[in-house]
């Protein structure tokens, strides 16, 4: 006895749509969150006056809920005490210290140049594995971190030659260089926990971690009901720093590894910096020269040459 189909109603319309399911999009999305942070910065600093640990602080304070539910949704067994020890440290020097000097220098110097040089993090972590392993860097491979900090210098003359106050740009490149060096060691350590943790788990105990310390910063050195005097704008742009810039891309950035692998959703992201510049020329109304662009192609072909001498 044959039956008829049964009635079942169809749910095609609300399945996840393909684009959303490209882990090359999801790459590009996470990249252009990230790239945003810079831009909501300086807005930020515009609005009104605020120093570098109020506004960091706010944006930890607005993104811990966020980095909480990470922890909660990864899940996962019971952590040893190395691993907190671990934790801490990588709070420390990642979302903490990287942050707060990213931060300070964003006061004094554009936003490309800034992502310029936290882009320069590879070539950190490879002087710092060559340092701690003893290995000798190729040939190759100094010439691309040569391309890289030609471009680098470049970005400077751009900056230098469109304000009056050099010391200024100087002393800002130097807060975002050591937020590079800082996020290098993060980067580095996080080789050791990624693959027994899970990049979420990792980052939402790590980023906690971190907002915890900002936060105890903050209530060390400035009077709590300071946040009350804030102009409404700067709870605005600290809010979207924190969802589409902290952890909406720390989630897509995850899924993008989990579906291209490491190593192709970080050659995917090289797209930042050029975002940042461009988002920069367009909503900061940041100048425009040729040696920003030249520095940027520099630094863009340093860092992919190093990636692809190194595999």
């Amino acid at each position: 006895m044959s039956h008829a189909p049964s009635a079942r109603p169809h749910f095609a319309n609300t399945e996840t749509p393909p684009w959303w399911q490209d882990g090359r999009n999801l790459a590009l999305l996470a990249a252009a969150g990230f790239s945003l942070k810079a831009i909501f910065v300086k807005l930020a600093y515009a609005a009104g006056p605020v120093d570098a640990i109020t506004l960091l602080a706010l944006r930890m304070l607005l993104a811990l809920p966020a980095f909480i539910w990470l922890v909660y949704k990864a899940g996962g067994t019971r952590l040893s005490s190395g691993d907190w020890l671990g934790m801490l440290l990588l709070g420390l020097v990642g979302y903490y210290l990287s942050s707060l000097f990213d931060f300070i220098g964003l006061q004094t110097i554009s936003a490309g140049l800034e992502r310029l040089i936290l882009f320069t993090y590879p070539t950190l972590v490879l002087l710092m594995e060559a340092v701690w392993r003893r290995k000798p860097i190729g040939a190759r491979v100094w010439l691309g971190m040569g391309l890289t900090y030609l471009g680098l210098l470049a970005a400077f003359w751009h900056d230098l030659i469109h304000t009056q106050a050099s010391l200024a740009v100087l002393i800002g490149a130097g807060w975002v260089f050591l937020s590079s060096l800082s996020y290098s060691v993060y980067y580095l350590g996080t080789g050791r926990y990624v693959q027994r943790m899970g990049a979420m788990r990792l980052a939402g105990l790590s980023g906690s971690l971190a907002c915890g310390f900002v936060l105890a910063h903050f209530a060390a050195t400035r009077p709590l009901a300071s946040l009350a005097q804030l102009a409404p704008a700067i709870w605005g742009w600290s809010l979207a720093m924190a969802l589409f810039s902290t952890v909406l891309p720390i989630w897509l950035a995850a899924r993008a590894v989990a579906a291209l692998g490491a190593s192709k959703a970080a050659a995917m992201g090289t797209i930042g910096p050029v975002l940042t510049i461009v988002f920069g020329w367009f909503i900061l109304s940041e100048p425009f020269s040729w040696a920003q662009l030249l520095g940027l192609a520099l630094v863009l072909g340093g860092v992919s040459w190093i990636s692809r001498s190194k595999q």
